[in-house]
């Protein structure tokens, strides 16, 4: 199943996608028993494990099944909605820890190292990304005004977690996750070039942080719509033009290794976000570069997950 966060008032809800419906749990009330049950944040439904997305999965069957009644009533209460009508948030608008992997794709390093046998990390690499400049699904990435002229995008396959996960040993690793979601690890590159360079530790620098600078979305699809994470593809499109376009099984980790890895050091909570990385086709990566501007659309397209798509503006 698909989970979503409703953008609506009297604030931000938990629901679920049925077909191009979605279903509200917060206004559903006493039509869909159970539904009470469903907490009123992304963190805390993921929180109830399984049994708790196994509730959902049984509210799911029961409108399905009731046909042509159930759902008119949901409809005339406003709990089910066309998708179309309905305003996204990011799936977890407010997670604990987002931590991207970097350096993440055999292809990745070939096309920033410019060579056909680049150098590898004996260990994953990873920074924290501002939960700050986290937005939604369609909502517009705003180029800075200190630097809006080497703004790139980075289409990454991420994980969302859905149990406490703490030095966690590889067989469990999966165990711990609810689902997969998508990120855009927008970068400015002009700052993250210097970065580079000059290796300064300080992460303000790498032009990652800024407000807008971490689109997530549009849904979590629970670990049971990806029965192989390392069989995913991954393409972005900037103006309906290809830019990336991969397969996960050019991870140079596996993600039970990146999970077991960064678990060592980051306590990782119900609704937390592991990024798996960016493939090749980032516009700084390309010859001649390519950036974004005002009035360009960015959309990342995931198996299995949908499409992130944000417009961008001065």
């Amino acid at each position: 199943m698909k989970l979503v966060t409703i953008d609506a008032q009297p604030g931000l809800r938990p629901g679920v996608l049925l077909g191009e419906d979605v279903l509200d749990f917060a206004v559903s009330g006493d039509l869909i028993a159970l539904s009470n049950w469903i907490p009123n944040t992304m963190p805390s439904l993921l929180g109830g494990g399984e049994g708790g997305l196994d509730i959902i999965r049984r509210i799911i069957d029961r409108v399905e099944e009731g046909h042509g009644d159930i759902r008119n009533r949901l409809w005339q209460c406003g709990a089910l909605k066309a998708l179309r009508d309905v305003r996204l948030a990011a799936p977890v608008p407010r997670p604990g820890i987002v931590l991207c992997h970097g350096r993440a794709y055999f292809s990745h390093l070939k096309e920033m190292q410019k060579s056909e046998r680049p150098k590898v990390e004996e260990e994953p690499r990873a920074f924290l990304k501002n939960v700050n400049a986290i937005i939604g699904p369609e909502t517009p990435i705003v180029l800075p005004h200190q630097c809006p002229n080497m703004v790139d995008f980075e289409g990454e396959f991420s994980i969302v977690f859905g149990a406490p996960c703490h030095n966690v040993n590889e067989a469990d690793a999966l165990a711990t996750v609810a689902g997969y979601t998508i990120v855009n690890d927008v970068s400015a590159r002009d700052w993250a070039e210097n970065f580079i360079k000059t290796g300064d530790p300080d992460l303000n620098r790498m032009g990652k942080q800024l407000p807008t600078f971490c689109p997530i979305g549009p849904v979590i699809a629970t670990r049971d719509e990806v029965p192989d994470p390392h069989d995913i593809n991954l393409t972005t499109t900037l103006n309906g033009q290809v830019m990336q376009s991969a397969h996960t099984a050019d991870l140079i980790w596996r993600i039970p290794e990146l999970i077991s890895y960064f678990s060592r050091w980051y306590p990782f909570r119900p609704g937390d976000i592991l990024t798996t990385g960016s493939p090749a086709g980032v516009g700084f990566g390309r010859d001649p570069k390519v950036f974004m501007k005002p009035g360009d659309v960015v959309a990342i397209t995931v198996d299995r997950v949908g499409t992130l798509r944000n417009p961008i503006i001065a």
